[in-house]
């Protein structure tokens, strides 16, 4: 799983965009400053990081130079308008750039294009399961499993949790989102029983997605 270094002050903003990229199967660490982030960067443990320019300790650029002296690719985000600091950042070396305000799906557009452009790999493996966050493609045993969209998304949340123990509320808000409208806990229910079915070997007996009685699911790590 792609693991991305979030370096965002603001903590509002910072746990909006680490729970929405989760949400779209990747693993996230927020760094809430400058000093952090350089203290967290270490050879091989992130994929990509996604820096804001304004840092109440300093600023992105410190970042980006850690960053790319480990060869890690680097999006900036940046205010809308501010052109001298966009330029800045790509001279020296930043990958990309978003301008604030963005919208979540445009900013997961550009970090999977980035690691594709660097060769990141983007394939989560559960058991038999494969999940090509890229391509959206989901294979059991080299077998493309053709999931719905909802499906899809509860896939990619428990994958981005793994090994902790998921509320059925909790996804129901996952849900929520990536719908647009209500779902109900026997709606829930039956997208379980749907996703077990089309990736358990004995969906009676589930080894991938576990119940936790009284409380939820959970994937193992």
């Amino acid at each position: 799983m792609n693991k991305l270094l979030l370096v965002e002050d603001d903590a509002a903003i910072a746990r909006n965009l680490s729970d929405y990229l989760q949400g779209e199967g990747f693993s996230v660490q927020t760094a809430f400053g400058q000093r952090e982030a350089e203290a967290l960067l270490a050879p091989g443990l992130f994929s990509l990081a996604l820096v804001d320019l304004s840092l109440a300790d300093g600023n992105g650029f410190g970042v980006c130079a850690a960053a790319k002296r480990l060869g890690l690719p680097v999006i900036f985000v940046t205010a809308s308008g501010d052109e001298g600091s966009v330029v800045a950042g790509l001279d020296m070396g930043a990958d990309d750039y978003i301008a604030k305000p963005f919208r979540p799906r445009e900013l997961v557009s550009r970090v999977r294009s980035v690691l594709r452009r660097c060769g990141s790999q983007s394939v989560i493996a559960l058991g038999a399961v494969r999940v090509d966050t890229d391509k959206a493609v989901v294979t059991k045993n080299g077998e493309e499993v053709a999931l719905s969209a909802l499906e899809y998304r509860i896939l990619l949340t428990f994958l981005s949790n793994r090994g902790r123990v998921l509320t059925r509320s909790r996804l129901l808000e996952e849900i929520w989102d990536a719908a647009g409208d209500y779902v109900n806990d026997n709606t829930l229910t039956v997208y379980i029983k749907r996703l077990r079915e089309k990736l358990e070997d004995d969906p009676q007996t589930p080894r991938l997605i576990k119940t936790v009685r009284g409380i939820g699911y959970r994937v193992d790590e």
